[in-house]
């Protein structure tokens, strides 16, 4: 069966739509990272939504998963080199993201930022 897209934006949002997708693609932009670290990275994701959000995006092939061969078990995640073309969409969502902040700061809300978008900007 065919697959129809309405516009391309739909194609985008199926890969990484969503709450953290686009938070753990980010973090990736960094360079390979264990789940233990990345969990710790974004405390409000449970082991199981992060877990599914990396099998998700291993499965479109937009996240490498390297298993080592040792005891205890590591596995690192990594982006691939298609999921290294999602940069300038991250960073800009970054931008956006960030501009709207600054903007209810200096408009008086209680909005805080902790991080700036870092991990796109690395490579």
């Amino acid at each position: 069966m065919e697959k129809i897209y309405h516009i391309g934006v739909e194609a985008t949002l199926e890969v990484i739509g969503g709450k953290w997708k686009p938070i753990i693609l980010c973090h990736l932009g960094n360079g390979a990272i264990r789940t233990g670290e990345l969990r710790r990275k974004i405390p409000t994701i449970t082991q199981k939504m992060l877990t599914q959000q990396l099998r998700e995006l291993e499965q479109d092939c937009i996240v490498h998963r390297k298993i080592y061969n040792q005891v205890p078990p590591k596995v690192e995640y990594s982006l691939t080199e298609e999921g290294k073309s999602l940069r300038e969409i991250l960073v800009a969502m970054s931008v956006w993201g960030e501009e709207r902040i600054e903007k209810q700061q200096e408009e008086g809300k209680s909005v805080t930022l902790l991080h700036t978008h870092g991990g796109y900007l690395n490579y």
